[in-house]
């Protein structure tokens, strides 16, 4: 990646408080860009919901802030704006969209990463034994949330004729994951994202999936009772990719003068990475994840 090829972009990073939506904030940032950083956790305010998960990997609280990633961002050498955002609150959604108009005047790039499932441990098992409230946080605060987040974008990208809205999901050649509300859930994001696609072509907006593979999240690192320094002791996660990886994709995509032409289909990570040159933090090529037969 060539620090500053993204100079003078705007872009909403939603849910990037951890994971890969703090992986793909730092990145843009790394390539000059303006990212709103997006969230519910602050340092005044951790968010809630998260309260038997932590205790199951013995924390008191979840780790990161809004204003964590964007002081980085900053220090990367892009400018961090940190937006406190329930994306499951439609109110809060607008609000995030016209601070984003009334201070920088446009939006060329939005990635729609927050959901709500973040906060339970998923497991693969038949689809009668997980509870419900699975459903809620892949659904109501997830599929809703890009959704939303991208209801209020698009106008700012149509008036201009201009811009690329980014789906994380998960995807391999649609292969069955082994939990059926999370794989309908990453199908949907993925429909979505095509969908999109076809409204938005005549206004010379893209629309497109991006799928990274398993990545070394905090909460990854956490339950391997690890972190970044010591990961490759774990050989379980010898085939984990950082969430830096998903975020050079997006600044690939980002920095592609002619990314239209990939609008309406999904990517793996590693494919991009093969096409455009790209590495991980520790300079390896992964190739995209798959899901064993």
């Amino acid at each position: 990646m060539v620090q500053g090829s993204l100079e003078g972009m705007v872009a909403v990073v939603t849910g990037a408080t951890r994971g890969a939506g703090r992986g793909i904030a730092l990145e843009l940032g790394s390539a000059g860009a303006t990212v709103y950083v997006t969230g519910r956790s602050t340092r005044r305010t951790p968010a809630p919901g998260y309260e038997k998960f932590l205790e199951q990997l013995d924390l008191e609280q979840a780790p990161g802030t809004i204003e964590d990633t964007a002081e980085e961002v900053g220090a990367r050498g892009g400018r961090g704006i940190p937006v406190q955002c329930d994306h499951t609150n439609e109110e809060d959604v607008a609000a995030l969209f016209r601070q984003v108009e009334n201070e920088s005047g446009t939006l060329d790039l939005l990635v729609n990463n927050a959901w709500g499932a973040h906060s339970r441990q998923i497991e693969n098992a038949p689809f009668w034994e997980p509870p419900m409230e699975h459903w809620d946080g892949m659904f109501h605060a997830g599929v809703r949330n890009h959704i939303l987040a991208s209801r209020y974008a698009a106008p700012l990208m149509i008036r201009r004729k201009k811009g690329l809205i980014i789906t994380v999901t998960f995807w391999d050649r649609d292969r069955y994951t082994g939990n059926l509300f999370y794989d309908l859930a990453k199908s949907a994001m993925t429909r979505l994202s095509s969908d999109m696609a076809k409204d938005l072509h005549d206004y010379n907006v893209s629309s497109i999936a991006v799928s990274p593979g398993w990545m070394r999240t905090e909460f990854v690192l956490r339950t391997f009772r690890t972190d970044e320094a010591r990961w490759r002791d774990i050989p379980a996660l010898e085939s984990t990719e950082s969430p830096h990886y998903v975020g050079r994709a997006v600044v690939a995509l980002a920095g592609d003068s002619d990314v239209f032409r990939k609008s309406g289909r999904v990517f793996r990570v590693g494919d991009l990475a093969q096409e455009y040159g790209f590495t991980d933090i520790d300079g390896r090529s992964i190739p995209p994840f798959e899901i064993p037969e």
